[in-house]
């Protein structure tokens, strides 16, 4: 008779209850794959799905240049950078299983898969760091997984829900190097971590060296030989991560010196959001873009408000735990700590993104709650009026609506029935099913809002459909690289149709979009939005010379903006004869640039073409 193995167990429940809960809520908004909105909103639409279809090129042997150059964008580009921020998670290469054509469905599958791998990873954590219900912990790795920050931004942003498996991950080692074991697999682990998402990798580590730091201090004996026992884990826990940092190099290398290269981008000073705004993220069903998405059910929230009055659980553990949960909190509002937890640069967009470092500690500060015995009424009485204090804050924020203090009040009191009730027997039973139903109520119902709500405040762009595959007929038609470049057009459907529809065209955007580009292109008249990060195309018969597109593919302007009027032009090719893709010129003094376009345009072709 097999062996019942209770971290796998934990594991594959908090993976269950996060993909059923994510799909619930997706549902219930109507959301791509379930209804008839897109979810690719933002840079989902304009990055992530045109990367991960270059990604599914490369995987069949199509696209066009390789792992280091990418010729569809931007006239030809570097593409490691890109690679290293975008695509090197392991579950990227999901996409390949995938129909191209079924591109935004696979991303969508891929985005599930990191959020239920990570609530996996946090239950397998929460048993490793000490023994407690194998289903307690399940129900808590599913909250984690399941936090505002996940649902609400990360769901969007997939490369940041490796920053979510990482944390847990990285905890991990953290425990092997307290404790001296797996001294080989540790730095592997750091390495796979930094190489799936850098950015997030690095705040997950900084999370995990708290972890580490407050175990070290709870944990063992006293005096002379706890003080060696932590240095000694401290030294392992550096060298690991040193280690593994090494082995990421060749990935970490060229995104770095892509994003010294690249075109700046917005350069801004943090500002703090207004502590009822962030006290009322706490709430399920809030959305806010310049806040925290600090959600989490209340079966992990009472738990861990619970714990400082909690008396089963020894002092120095409450206040350590509490302590750094508190302070982590704190330290998102300060500009000092808000510039460390976002390596010393506050991100375009988002001030919060390292959120999900806090849902993790206030995850294993609820475990270490629960894992000492069910709390006492005192216990929940206490956490009860933490949260209290937290509702009496947020009512002068107007961001919680009368549905989110319903779904918020009626959290905590279900989660303490079922907090009191046996750990044993049927009553148990009834307790994790209690629990249960807590997290996927709240959790599905801030997912569908979040996607309702991403809809009215963000871009988004329609998914692969009839417009992209006529427009992909087309190039496919009409395309002759090398002998010279087919654009796929100036009336776009994303920033990055080149790499959605083929062609090799001048569109190009990416968090490494070159400086020298931008100015180039926007020199010779090209258009950009996102701060100078997304470029163009240039629909002007010079430029095509002088960059070799012996065929311009037009069209109608895409439907689904709101902005666009009815178009019913047919998608056309036009050709042109132009000069080889490399062309040989006498040496000379480089042409500079001045204000006029055109003149720049005819530098660069070296004739007069135009009257000004």
């Amino acid at each position: 008779m097999p062996t019942f193995r209770p971290r796998t167990a934990a594991a594959a429940l908090a993976a269950l209850i996060t993909t059923a809960t994510v799909c619930a809520g997706d549902a219930r908004a109507r959301s791509f794959p379930f209804g008839p909105h897109t979810r690719s909103v933002n840079d989902l639409g304009n990055q992530f799905v045109p990367f991960h279809t270059r990604l599914w090129d490369l995987l069949h042997g199509h696209g066009d240049g390789g792992l280091f150059l990418n010729w569809s964008s931007g006239y030809g580009t570097s593409f490691l950078p890109d690679l290293g921020t975008y695509l090197t998670s392991p579950f990227a290469l999901l996409v390949g299983v995938f129909p191209r054509d079924r591109i935004d469905l696979a991303v969508y599958v891929v985005t599930v898969v990191k959020m239920a791998s990570a609530a996996a990873a946090m239950a397998f954590l929460l048993l490793t760091l000490r023994g407690g219900r194998w289903w307690m912990a399940g129900v808590l790795g599913g909250s984690y997984a399941l936090c505002g920050w996940s649902v609400a931004e990360a769901s969007y942003n997939p490369m940041w829900l490796d920053g979510l498996i990482a944390l847990p991950l990285l905890c991990l080692a953290g425990e092997w190097a307290r404790t001296g074991r797996r001294r080989m697999a540790a730095p592997l682990l750091v390495a796979v971590v930094w190489v799936a998402n850098f950015y997030t990798a690095y705040m997950a580590t900084l999370g995990a060296a708290l972890v580490l730091v407050v175990r070290l201090l709870t944990e063992g004996g006293k005096g002379a030989g706890r003080a060696k026992a932590a240095v000694r884990g401290l030294a392992r826990a550096a060298g690991s991560v040193l280690l593994g940092i090494g082995i990421a190099a060749p990935v970490l290398i060229p995104v770095y010196l892509g994003t010294k290269h690249a075109y700046p981008g917005w350069d801004g000073t943090f500002r703090p959001a207004a502590w009822p705004d962030v006290l009322a993220r706490l709430f399920p069903s809030t959305y806010g873009f310049f806040t925290p998405a600090l959600f989490l059910s209340a079966v992990a929230l009472l738990p861990a408000c619970a714990l400082v009055f909690h008396r089963g659980v020894p002092r120095r553990e409450r206040w350590a735990w509490a302590g750094l949960v508190a302070g982590a909190g704190l330290s998102l509002q300060w500009g000092p700590t808000h510039l460390l937890w976002h390596a010393f640069a506050t991100p375009n967009g988002s001030p919060y993104r390292q959120t999900f470092v806090l849902a993790g500690l206030v995850v294993i500060a609820a475990w270490i709650s629960v894992s000492y015995g069910r709390p006492g009424p005192r216990a929940l009485v206490g956490g009860g009026a933490v949260l209290v204090l937290v509702a009496a804050g947020a009512a002068f924020s107007d961001l919680a609506t009368h549905r989110s203090y319903l779904l918020f009040a009626a959290g905590p009191v279900a989660t303490a029935v079922a907090l009191a009730l046996p750990g044993r027997g049927r009553r148990a039973g009834l307790a994790a099913v209690l629990l249960t139903g807590v997290l996927v109520g709240q959790a599905a119902a801030t997912t569908a809002f979040a996607d309702r709500q991403r809809l009215a405040q963000l871009d988004h762009y329609a998914p692969w459909g009839e417009r992209q595959r006529v427009q992909a007929d087309a190039v496919a038609r009409a395309d002759g690289w090398p002998r010279y470049r087919t654009d796929p057009g100036g009336e776009r459907t994303t920033a990055n149709d080149p790499l959605l529809v083929g062609g090799q065209g001048a569109a190009y955007y990416s968090s490494h979009t070159p400086a020298v580009l931008t100015r180039t292109l926007a020199a010779l008249g090209a258009g950009w939005t996102s701060r100078g990060r997304a470029v163009q195309s240039l629909d002007n018969p010079v430029t095509d010379a002088i960059f070799s597109v012996g065929a311009r593919v037009h069209g109608p302007r895409d439907p689904h903006q709101r902005w666009d009027a009815p178009d019913d032009r047919p998608v056309t090719v036009v050709r042109q004869q132009v000069p080889p893709l490399v062309t040989v010129r006498q040496p000379g003094a480089a042409p500079s640039f001045g204000p006029s376009p055109f003149r720049n345009q005819e530098a660069l072709l070296g004739s007069r073409v135009y009257t000004v």
